[in-house]
């Protein structure tokens, strides 16, 4: 708001620069107060008790524009500095004690404050000013009246006791307090009041409870104070390790699931369950087990079980037999029963172990496999058939171990017999190597049973050879080269003896005649003429009379030729002797 600033003359420096002004013909601002909505010589009107509250105004700078230059004489360049000033201090006071305006836009807060029953009027005046305009303070003169404060009853002063308002409590660990009420009143005496308690409260007992204090005074003022306190549960149940069963062998492991149990305990609201437990699932090296007790407000408290060792699978087997059986299913010598152990988790606590089985039918061997945690296995070989004794043997028309025969007088191949006690025959008794022949003979009768035992039983003898005796006369022997006539008759003459016996049957002569030529040997080869050579027949034949063999040789026609003629018995043995063709 703004009306037309009237010039106003002043003693002091201030009003000499305004009478400067008032020859160029400016025109003032006016600075007023607030206290109604209007700018003019009229005083304003401020009404306070003594004693009672303070009162307020504003003062504001109303450019009145007429010198040329529009808007307000300050510019942030430009301030103008007012003292403020009370007609009777000891009725009222004003604050600040100045103000300075740097633009019309600026609002200045004063405060009266009353003292005593009386009037004063509050007043500007200027004390500094940088503007080249004047300044109107006449609008922002105002009266005070200050009236004499009315006995009156003032009301009681109510608290609450026993606790700060809005404290919390923890259940079950502090003390619940107990609510009291203060009263104070400047004009009774003796005054006293009992709470009104009202709790907000789950089933849990947690929540808000408040407490509500009243009095009236006797001067019927009625005044009341409430503070409210908290109970809450913050903090979490206690957890105690009960047991972890069963315990770990001697190893660390176990075989079987593990359970652990925990005891639970809370002060506050309780707890929802006194134990919990929890139990391994599965198997592992390195198991777990957790237990979380829980309050009635929602907290937990946990504690956790590390390193359980469970091992549920038993180890692995494996049990062979060495050797294996023959095709008969027997062995003829001790077997080996043997096992070796494997466990993927805790391991074997061996790698495993053998058994003997010695002679016996329809025998087993069994072994066992161990693994740390305490799991075992077993596996089982059976129907093992050991027979380690050979059948026995014996001769049926035996040939005596040692004997001697001759040619031709060698008795039959013997007979045999065996008998086995356990795994039984194989087929029969056989016998091999009976044999004729002049030389040294063993007869063996063999016998195997069913597990592949044999047994042999052995007898030794000589065949011997005949004896031939000759060439005799006319044939010269020892070496010596006869001489005949070619296309000659030459008599060949020999006997044959099986020991002492003398042989006659021309059976007895295997080859009666064999004729082959040969080299003439050197002049120093002994020579001797055949005296005597027949005519006739060359048949082979034994002379009885004579008491000997006869082959008539019929030479050949070849004179000058050499020519070897022998004769072989029967047994083998033979004799020749060696002729030259004249």
């Amino acid at each position: 708001m703004h009306v037309r600033i009237r010039r106003v003359l002043a003693t002091s420096a201030v009003g000499v620069l305004l009478a400067a002004a008032t020859t160029t013909a400016a025109y003032a601002d006016d600075v007023a107060n607030t206290i109604d909505a209007s700018v003019d010589a009229a005083a304003e009107q401020m009404s306070l008790t003594a004693g009672g509250v303070n009162g307020s105004t504003t003062l504001v700078v109303a450019p009145a524009n007429g010198d040329g230059k529009s808007g307000c004489n300050l510019t942030a360049q430009t301030t103008a500095t007012f003292e403020l000033n009370t007609s009777n201090a000891a009725a009222a006071t004003v604050s600040p004690a100045s103000v300075t305006f740097a633009s019309c836009g600026e609002v200045k807060t004063v405060t009266v404050t009353p003292h005593a029953a009386g009037s004063a009027t509050i007043t500007l005046r200027q004390t500094a000013n940088s503007s080249q305009g004047t300044f109107n303070v006449a609008p922002a003169t105002f009266a005070v009246t200050v009236s004499a404060p009315v006995a009156t009853n003032t009301p009681p002063v109510v608290g609450v006791t026993g606790f700060a308002d809005g404290a919390s409590y923890e259940l079950g660990v502090d003390t619940l307090p107990t609510p009291g009420c203060s009263v104070q009143d400047a004009e009774d005496s003796g005054e006293s009041a009992s709470p009104t308690v009202t709790p907000v409260l789950d089933a849990l007992g947690i929540g808000t409870t408040t407490a509500t204090c009243s009095y009236t005074d006797r001067g019927g003022l009625t005044s009341s104070a409430s503070a409210s306190y908290s109970t809450a549960d913050t903090l979490a149940p206690t957890i105690e390790r009960v047991s972890v069963l069963p315990a770990a062998n001697g190893a660390g492991w176990n075989s079987s699931p593990v359970t652990a149990t925990w005891a639970c305990a809370d002060a506050g609201t309780g707890v929802l369950s006194e134990t919990v437990s929890g139990t391994t699932a599965g198997e592992g090296a390195s198991l777990s087990l957790t237990g979380t007790c829980t309050d009635r407000a929602g907290h937990s408290a946990s504690d956790t079980v590390d390193g359980i060792a469970v091992d549920l699978t038993a180890p692995a087997i494996s049990i062979g037999r060495n050797p294996a059986a023959n095709a008969a299913g027997w062995n003829n010598g001790d077997v080996t029963v043997a096992w070796t152990c494997t466990d993927e988790l805790s391991g074997p606590t061996d790698e495993g172990g053998s058994t003997v089985l010695g002679e016996g039918a329809d025998q087993s061997a069994s072994g066992t496999c161990t693994d740390l945690a305490g799991n075992t296995a077993s596996g089982q070989v059976s129907d093992v058939d050991v027979d380690k004794t050979a059948p026995t043997v014996s001769w049926t028309a035996p040939i005596a171990d040692g004997a001697s025969f001759y040619f031709g007088s060698v008795p039959s191949a013997p007979g045999c017999t065996a008998s086995d006690q356990l795994s039984g025959l194989s087929g029969g008794c056989s016998v091999t190597g009976h044999l004729t022949s002049v030389g040294t003979h063993t007869v063996t009768a063999t016998a195997t049973d069913v597990a592949g035992n044999e047994s042999a039983l052995r007898s030794t003898y000589t065949v011997r050879a005949w004896t031939i005796g000759g060439f005799y006369k006319p044939v010269d022997m020892n070496g010596v080269l006869n001489t005949v006539k070619n296309g000659s008759t030459v008599p060949l003459k020999f006997e044959v003896f099986a020991g002492s016996t003398e042989l006659t049957s021309t059976s007895a002569v295997a080859a009666v005649f064999s004729v082959k030529g040969i080299t003439c040997p050197g002049a120093s080869t002994p020579t001797d003429d055949v005296e005597l050579t027949t005519t006739g027949g060359t048949s082979f034949r034994y002379d009885a009379t004579g008491g000997q063999f006869v082959q008539n040789w019929q030479t050949p026609k070849k004179a000058g030729a050499c020519y070897s003629v022998s004769t072989t018995t029967a047994d083998g043995s033979s004799v020749s002797a060696s002729f030259q063709l004249k």
